[in-house]
């Protein structure tokens, strides 16, 4: 996770998650953390790794530096937001091959295709967030025809303005056409 330790962010329900992450709930995993923020959030990821030190480890600070060896380090990047009106990081991690996680809401619902750019849970809650997580363990563990599909559909997805300018112009040309008639 590359994140802000906030409430918006999901971290309430992702304490639960990693605790059965980091005790091998899915088989051998490893965790890190990249933020800042609510006090309550840093406590919390600061004791879960403290406690699993050879699984985990959370940098609570802001290292612009340390983000992209994040991103392009990890094979599954953890986005369990309440709400996202945009989100930057799970169209970052695509583009270095991580496979997002995340609750399909505002701009990640709109950016990540659950099973071909992702994995995506919709009810807000610690035990859907984890039945999504140990599906994606499972492919990416036994899976590796499709594994490294969603990796490249990631890769190669396209956020730009060309692709929204795109589709702006498609809309307002249809609009002009249906006004005049034709």
């Amino acid at each position: 996770m590359v994140t802000r330790l906030d409430w918006q962010k999901g971290l309430d329900i992702t304490g639960e998650v990693l605790h059965r992450l980091l005790n091998g709930l899915a088989g051998e995993a490893q965790f890190v953390v990249l933020g800042t923020g609510a006090p309550e959030y840093e406590q919390m990821l600061a004791q879960m790794t403290g406690y699993h030190r050879e699984k985990g480890h959370a940098f609570l600070t802001y290292a612009a530096d340390l983000a992209p060896l994040i991103y392009g380090g990890s094979d599954l990047f953890l986005m369990p937001s309440r709400f996202e009106p945009c989100g930057l990081g799970q169209m970052i991690a695509m583009r270095y091959g991580s496979v997002p996680v995340v609750r399909a809401t505002g701009g990640l619902a709109d950016t990540v295709r659950d099973g071909v750019t992702g994995f995506t849970f919709y009810q807000y809650s610690a035990d859907d967030f984890w039945r999504t997580l140990e599906r994606a363990i499972y492919i990416y563990r036994n899976d590796r025809v499709i594994w490294p599909a969603i990796q490249r559909n990631g890769m190669q997805a396209d956020f730009s303005w060309a692709r929204s300018a795109s589709g702006y112009q498609q809309l307002y040309e249809w609009a002009i056409a249906r006004m005049r008639g034709y």
